[in-house]
């Protein structure tokens, strides 16, 4: 059996009102059987599942099969794809066309609409200004950001009813019908992260609603990116990438890739990176930290990163690596749950591994960390 074993994360906050206990003892999980899946070498493996299956499943025995080939992609990588998903495709094309249109602005449109609090998490990021990394350290991040900023721009969006956190949507006349467009794939995505928990509820043998009163006031993140064409030589640099290796924070991650490609995922039994490259029709799905909690590390929240693709050749000593764009809908649990052990993911022989905290504590506490 190969043991598996997640890079230990120590994370803290600068705000000591969001402190976040840190990661202890990393546990060993044996591999699971996957059938359809992406290889890069013989010792990992990205499944991809037919989602159809579970969402048209005329039984439980059904629905769970699909159920545990989930949960056993987020229990040996982290990281799935899910075809036959059931966004349609018309929409996530119109959502990529009004984030381009968006990020080809003027620069000092989109600074209007600035960033500005991480319990807010809203608003315009501009490239270098966020730097993603497992540190807590003020001074270390403040040098990584220095040496080797994220070359990407984001453009972050939450719920928009919020009593106290507004969204910073640019005018009408710069990019009609952004806002409508945000808003429709938000609860879009926020109503297929409901199904997928609720499949992985059934693969850890819970009542299938056990999360839905957890994940229902929509705490989410819908993050636009956009990756300028940059010289390759910059990317070179120790430490560079287009987003540094980080894991995310929440429950879950729905990426949607364009064709460019570029994502990275951590081998966890070699600790290499290896691509994760975008197919047509599929959404990535990767387990987040709170996730990673929740079950007492029985799913993983694996690190992962963008590095630059393949590039054009500019001049004899000099290449160009494409734009690139995405989309990640950041799934999160209600920001007043508690996030401690599920009852059958700790026991005799298993012992808690994490203290409980709330979805605000930890998430504010590594925004805080992350951004200037």
């Amino acid at each position: 059996m190969i043991a598996l074993r997640r890079p230990t994360s120590h994370i803290s906050s600068s705000l000591s009102k969001f402190a976040v206990p840190q990661r202890t003892v990393i546990p060993r999980y044996g591999l699971a059987t996957l059938a359809e899946d992406t290889r890069s070498d013989a010792t990992f493996r990205i499944p991809l599942i037919d989602f159809s299956k579970f969402r048209s499943a005329a039984s439980l025995a059904e629905k769970k099969r699909t159920a545990d080939d989930v949960v056993n992609g987020f229990k040996e990588v982290g990281f799935i794809y899910l075809k036959h998903h059931g966004i349609p495709e018309s929409i996530v094309s119109n959502t990529f066309k009004k984030s381009a249109d968006f990020f080809a602005l003027p620069q000092d449109t989109k600074d209007y609409l600035a960033w500005d609090d991480p319990r807010s998490n809203r608003g315009y990021v501009c490239i270098g200004r966020e730097r993603v990394t497992q540190s807590s350290d003020a001074a270390e991040i403040a040098a990584l950001r220095s040496k080797a900023p994220d070359t990407k721009e984001t453009m972050e969006i939450g719920r928009d009813w919020d009593p106290t956190w507004k969204n910073k949507w640019p005018r009408e006349h710069d990019v009609s019908d952004f806002k409508p467009t945000m808003l429709n794939f938000f609860q879009t995505c926020h109503e297929l992260h409901a199904v997928v928990m609720r499949a992985i509820a059934l693969g850890l043998d819970l009542d299938e609603s056990f999360f839905d009163d957890k994940i229902n006031g929509q705490w989410h993140n819908l993050r636009l990116l956009s990756y300028p064409p940059i010289k390759r030589s910059l990317l070179e640099k120790e430490g560079q990438a287009r987003a540094g290796a980080h894991s995310d924070y929440g429950t879950l991650t729905l990426l949607f890739q364009d064709s460019v490609g570029g994502l990275e995922v951590q081998n966890p039994h070699t600790k290499h990176y290896q691509p994760a490259p975008p197919i047509p029709g599929t959404i990535v799905v990767n387990a987040g930290d709170l996730l990673a909690r929740w079950s007492n590390d029985v799913l993983r929240s694996t690190l992962h990163r963008v590095v630059a693709p393949p590039a054009t050749i500019v001049n004899q000593t000099e290449t160009m690596t494409p734009g690139r764009q995405s989309i990640a809908f950041f799934c999160n649990p209600n920001f007043d749950a508690e996030i401690s052990c599920l009852p059958n993911c700790y026991g005799p022989g298993r012992e808690k591994k994490y203290a409980s905290v709330t979805t605000e504590q930890y998430i504010v506490g590594r925004l805080a960390d992350t951004y200037v």
